[in-house]
């Protein structure tokens, strides 16, 4: 096949997924973590070149530039999961949320851009989340970067298909990848929140349990990779096809209703 593909967030969950079963189709793969040289080997996908990437150092992502330059397909897995009411969360935590998972991202994407725009060809998949399009209550620092991201693949689509590159987002549910043990969460020791915001959290984690695999994801990822005509978005876990169907049946205050029901928040 003879294309590159990077992927970021290769050691675990959706990212090492997509790493292995891209690499098992022929594409050399470029994994990034934070640390590779710590990296276990059970965390490493098979045929990856594993390269060092902190999205919310920007020294550590202009690093990557010389790789970026050779690459056909660019993954941006990694981020962070964050949960918190929106009264309590810190300036600095916003701020990192929207480096790691909005910032980052699109600069990666622009050190990208040129070599593909050049050679014809280039596919660059965000990979979002169904809050952005079924937003939560105490999630509202990540599905506003989750719709950030998405927000730019979708405006900037049509300037870079004239040169075969496409950008997509891929919008997973509910993923049983662990990621409930990695959120980081902001709540205060006497918040009026507390109550509420638990339950959101044990619900999510339960939600998370029973999704689909990561394996999942990453086949629809590939799958959007591969297209002559790659869509804006793909949506896979959570029972996709009939939520978004229903989204656009009912009125928006029945969708925030039931959302928030799944989750056990009543009001």
């Amino acid at each position: 096949m003879g294309r590159t593909a990077l992927v970021t967030g290769a050691s675990s969950g959706i990212g090492k997924a997509t790493a292995a079963a891209l690499a098992a189709r022929g594409f050399r793969v470029l994994g990034t973590s934070r640390d590779p040289e710590s990296l276990k080997p059970e965390q490493r996908a098979d045929g990856v070149e594993y390269l060092p990437l902190d999205l919310g150092d920007d020294a550590s992502i202009e690093s990557l530039a010389p790789a970026l330059a050779g690459v056909d397909v660019l993954i941006n897995n990694a981020g962070e999961s964050q949960s918190g009411p929106i009264e309590e969360l810190p300036g600095e935590a916003l701020r990192r949320i929207f480096q790691v998972n909005v910032l980052g991202p699109v600069r990666l994407t622009q050190l990208a851009l040129p070599g593909m725009r050049e050679r014809g060809y280039g596919r660059v998949v965000m990979v979002g989340s169904m809050l952005a399009s079924f937003p939560l209550a105490y999630r509202s620092s990540y599905v506003a970067s989750k719709a950030a991201i998405k927000g730019f693949s979708n405006g900037a689509r049509h300037e870079l298909t004239p040169f075969g590159v496409w950008l997509t987002t891929v919008e997973p549910g509910s993923i049983a990848t662990g990621i409930s043990e990695r959120r980081t969460k902001y709540i205060g020791a006497g918040s009026p929140y507390r109550e509420d915001f638990g339950r959101m959290l044990a619900a999510l984690d339960r939600n998370e349990r029973a999704g689909i695999t990561a394996e999942k994801v990453a086949a629809t990822i590939v799958s959007a990779v591969e297209a002559a005509r790659p869509k804006a978005r793909y949506a896979v876990g959570s029972n996709a096809p009939a939520v978004f169907a229903l989204r656009r049946l009912l009125p928006g205050g029945v969708v925030e209703r039931i959302v928030h029901r799944r989750h056990d928040l009543s009001r």
